[in-house]
């Protein structure tokens, strides 16, 4: 195993990321919108919280984590800060606060209990798992909305490369099938919701009069 070639790009994927999360609070705050759906919000900082402090990575994984959950703390305020006020079904507006804060705890608690039955202390099965899931949610809040608000090609784009080569990293450190299932299908829909963004940010400039 080349250890340059696994650090390079795990500290290649850790800037991809961390530029995602920076774009994502840029266009959140400027589209007053949050740009990442609940369910991705909560596994995220539950894992990085985990990962940071209660099984903390060795470094530079480490750093990178802690960078990370900060971000997403900016992100999370975002979410319940412009969150209400995008959803139009009563029940969630009323309960709005109370659902977030159980799928933050039920994020919290099985990434940490899968990770301890797993005997997982890198967190990789959560991680590939939930970047999946998360790259579904995109995709599904685009749609959902019908325009770009929070949303950018950049975005999209940072976040296929930040999974890619975490998971050429992955790959040449051990291969895992179902890791590899994981990166070829989140692979699949981020290059799905990239074009959808094209297409959706082609159409509001055509519009645009």
């Amino acid at each position: 195993m080349n250890i340059d070639v696994v650090l390079f790009l795990q500290l290649s994927s850790g800037l991809f990321w961390s530029l995602t999360y920076i774009l994502i609070i840029i266009k959140g705050f400027h589209d007053k919108t949050y740009g990442m759906p609940m369910l991705a919000i909560c596994a995220n900082i539950s894992w990085e919280f985990i990962f940071s402090f209660i099984i903390p990575h060795p470094s530079p994984q480490l750093y990178i984590n802690i960078i990370w959950f900060l971000l997403d703390l900016i992100i999370l305020f975002q979410f319940l800060h412009f969150g209400r006020g995008d959803l139009k079904e009563q029940f969630y507006q009323r309960y709005f606060y109370s659902i977030s804060l159980l799928t933050l705890a039920i994020s919290f608690l099985s990434i940490l209990l899968i990770s301890y039955e797993s005997n997982d202390n890198l967190g990789k099965y959560t991680a590939f798992g939930q970047n999946l899931i998360m790259s579904i949610l995109f995709i599904t809040m685009l749609v959902r909305r019908g325009n770009i608000a929070g949303q950018s090609i950049f975005i999209a784009l940072f976040k296929l490369f930040g999974t890619l080569f975490v998971s050429i990293a992955a790959y040449i450190i051990e291969y895992s099938p179902l890791i590899t299932f994981f990166s070829i299908a989140t692979f699949f829909f981020d290059f799905i919701y990239t074009l959808l963004l094209y297409n959706y940010h082609f159409k509001s400039k055509n519009q645009t009069p």
